[in-house]
């Protein structure tokens, strides 16, 4: 009995000793890091001390090359599986072992799987367990009143109101912001929040556009941050009004601001900040958007109001908006986004996408007293 168990155990690290090497050291990996998720100095010491800084020379070093090496990756890695994929029907056609065969080819898939998702837990799921920038920063948040969410609202739809008309704009009046000068112009986006709030610090570098950025909005997807090469990837085919602040959005992530809600908060700030009308009237439509999604729920008699205060610029770029990602409401969607939800909620952010809208709070904290 004694051996056959040894024999189970030991048949696979004798025929494919690679791969289970590889995927025993993953596995102690994963397994390691949601064991000691719970010890936030740790977790601390991880992010700030040796994950932040293999960012930063990472996106100093993937700045010099004007693509994303994340893209490259990533297409090389889909071609390798579907490679591996045919080969090994034609091996299950064409020989005998078929199970030996259908063994290894599973083996190869889950260990590679499995290496991927343990340097995410390396090289991003410590953020999460870290201290929140907001902690780090110092920025308040607090529970907010309707009248308080409601005046704050009106605030950043007179700002898009005003910056609407400084930004380019097509034959039918849709903004065309020219998206090559905002990555050009994304290498200094942080400067100036970096300067008024030193936990923003990180390399200039800019954002880099994803060529295939049609499958991005398949996935529905508008931009995302590679932690294997430390580059923030745009999606340069979604509509141009809000282009701009999700290149901020994720250059917010270079910098080590991991959650959502804090990413679109810091993309806010630091593009107003910056004072470019691009950024700026991106970064205006974007708060505006959760603030009023918010206000919605809350009072929808004021979202009324404020809504028909909206000049016809603002107003054909939400439509425009509406209309481009209303062509991917597909199953391709769902599914991607269920995929996406079940990754934050594995790294306990339990708000999920919904995540995307929980800014509000901070926005109306900050630029209360402004309005």
């Amino acid at each position: 009995m004694k051996n056959r168990i040894y024999n189970f155990i030991s048949a696979p690290f004798a025929a494919c000793p690679g791969r289970m090497l590889l995927l025993c050291i993953a596995g102690f990996v994963v397994v390691l890091q949601r064991a000691l998720r719970g010890s936030k100095e740790l977790m601390r010491t991880l992010s700030m001390r040796v994950v932040q800084p293999v960012h930063h020379f990472l996106a100093s070093a993937t700045n010099r090359v004007p693509f994303s090496v994340a893209e490259v990756l990533i297409l090389t890695a889909a071609f390798a599986l579907i490679a591996l994929t045919l080969r090994t029907v034609w091996l299950l056609i064409t020989r005998k072992g078929r199970l030996a065969v259908l063994g290894r080819y599973l083996l190869s898939v889950g260990s590679a799987g499995l290496a991927v998702y343990a340097g995410f837990c390396l090289l991003w799921g410590v953020y999460y367990y870290g201290d929140d920038f907001m902690e780090r920063s110092g920025f308040e948040t607090r529970e907010i009143s309707v009248e308080e969410l409601e005046k704050v609202t009106v605030w950043f739809a007179s700002l898009a109101n005003r910056y609407s008309s400084e930004v380019p704009r097509d034959s039918e009046g849709i903004c065309a912001t020219d998206r090559t000068a905002v990555l050009e112009r994304s290498e200094s986006l942080y400067a100036a929040a970096e300067e008024a709030c030193p936990e923003l610090a990180g390399p200039a570098v800019r954002a880099k556009p994803f060529f295939f950025s049609k499958l991005l909005s398949l996935t529905d997807f508008t931009g995302f941050f590679f932690p294997f090469t430390a580059e923030a990837n745009v999606n340069t085919d979604a509509p141009a009004s809000e282009f701009a602040s999700t290149v901020a959005h994720e250059l917010a992530h270079q910098r080590g601001v991991a959650k959502e809600q804090e990413a679109n908060f810091c993309a806010v700030y630091a593009s107003l900040l910056d004072g470019d009308p691009d950024y700026c009237y991106s970064a205006c439509l974007m708060a505006y958007t959760h603030l009023s999604n918010a206000l919605y729920s809350a009072d929808p008699g004021a979202w009324q109001m404020i809504r028909q205060g909206l000049n016809e610029n603002v107003l054909r770029d939400l439509e425009r908006t509406r209309q481009y990602w209303k062509q991917y409401e597909t199953p391709v969607q769902t599914v991607s986004n269920a995929v996406y939800e079940g990754f934050l909620f594995s790294y306990d952010q339990t708000l999920g996408l919904k995540s995307y809208g929980a800014c509000v709070d901070l926005l109306v904290c900050h630029y209360l007293d402004q309005c």
